[in-house]
């Protein structure tokens, strides 16, 4: 029988329900923990997990709460859809660096999640960008072809700007989507390495896995968040309306200090700074930099839950909207066909541009053969030429 409760009706309920369960699952917690110190003669890796969990029991009712309060007032689906799912990083990196924190054995394997995730919140970002000036500005491309040329950001400075108008913006998307292809091919590279025993998680050298799989993902994830910046630079204007710089920085702060964390403090065990004479509980001192690391995100997570709830506002979306079934907006969360369907759309679209790009240089070529015998011409068709494809220009017609 079909859900008959209203969109009114079921905000009135839902809220206080949330409150309910998490008010359970607290008492229900709270015991459990208490219990297990009791049991176990309490050491440094309890404690800190203990503590871990007070951090992730205050993180998960404000992110929750955040995104209730989006599938409330679910008005603007193109939008709402991808902060919601950017607002899940949160709960989803405390809850695994709890877990990995309690389980050391089994941390690569949870962070399995955490890390394919983190790929997953960069391209839903860009997602959440592109959306809204699609929408807002039908005609992007165009916009985009009238604005001056935007140079690259150093270290690439040197590097040819990219054509402004449909190649730029292909290539900023290109670049995010890569490292949601890359990292979760690292990480599935990184567990079997793993279980073949080549790993060796959190040790600088040449003779094992971790560090080249830390240099591919570091670059790739460089050059997602370039793209992301670049694609900002050139439509900062646009995207004002929205005040993408907190968001931008809350993603961003987020994926890298992650990640360099667990840099640094495998360079501290390098150095010998974290050292085997002080392992506590854990049994190797790897396991000790992981569980430092664990416990340390857990704790920024509950400052990024804060810092989410302002950033990524529901209450921009709060608007009269059509009744619906209290399980649609739910249902929509779960949906990801608007990432078969950008898959798809970025495929035509490099199809396109390579066809156009090849087009275009054929007849480029066609019409300076024909300047070369007509030179009287060549004062009036180069500059339109040049205009018409950077390839031309006028000291360097050889290499077309």
């Amino acid at each position: 029988m079909p859900c008959t409760c209203t969109w009114r009706n079921w905000r009135q309920w839902i809220r206080p329900l949330a409150v309910v369960i998490y008010l359970v699952s607290i008492v229900v917690a709270v015991p459990l923990c208490v219990w297990e110190l009791q049991k176990l003669e309490v050491g440094i890796h309890t404690k800190a997990w203990f503590i871990a969990g007070i951090f992730l029991l205050l993180t998960i009712p404000i992110s929750l709460w955040v995104i209730l309060q989006h599938l409330v007032h679910y008005t603007q689906p193109e939008l709402q859809k991808p902060i919601i799912r950017i607002l899940w990083m949160v709960p989803i990196y405390s809850l695994d660096s709890w877990i990995a924190l309690k389980y050391p054995s089994i941390a690569i394997y949870v962070d399995t999640c955490r890390e394919c995730y983190e790929a997953y919140v960069i391209y839903n970002f860009m997602g959440f960008l592109t959306n809204y000036l699609t929408n807002r500005y039908p005609n992007l491309v165009l916009i985009l072809e009238a604005k001056d040329q935007q140079k690259h950001f150093p270290p690439l400075c040197c590097c040819p700007p990219w054509p402004m108008g449909e190649v730029l913006l292909f290539r900023c998307k290109l670049g995010v989507l890569q490292y949601t292809v890359v990292r979760p091919f690292t990480t599935i590279v990184a567990l079997i390495c793993e279980l073949v025993g080549i790993y060796d998680e959190g040790n600088f050298s040449f003779s094992n896995a971790w560090t080249y799989l830390v240099i591919i993902n570091n670059m790739s994830q460089l050059f997602a968040m370039y793209c992301l910046l670049l694609f900002y630079k050139v439509l900062k204007e646009e995207l004002s309306p929205i005040q993408p710089v907190g968001k931008f920085l809350c993603v961003k702060l987020v994926v890298f200090v992650s990640f360099w964390q667990a840099v640094v403090i495998a360079l501290l065990v390098k150095v010998g700074v974290i050292s085997e004479k002080h392992t506590w509980e854990w049994q190797t001192v790897e396991a000790v930099a992981t569980g430092l690391q664990d416990f340390i995100i857990c704790i920024e997570m509950f400052l990024a839950a804060i810092a989410h709830h302002y950033t990524f506002s529901y209450k921009p979306y709060v608007q009269e909207a059509e009744e619906g079934s209290c399980f649609d907006s739910f249902l929509a969360m779960w949906d990801v066909s608007d990432i078969r369907d950008d898959i798809s759309e970025q495929d035509g679209q490099s199809e396109d541009i390579l066809g156009k790009n090849s087009f275009l240089k054929t007849k480029i070529k066609m019409n300076i053969q024909v300047c070369y015998h007509h030179h009287h011409k060549m004062q009036f068709l180069l500059p339109l030429l040049c205009h018409l494809h950077p390839w031309v220009t006028t000291k360097g017609l050889d290499t077309l």
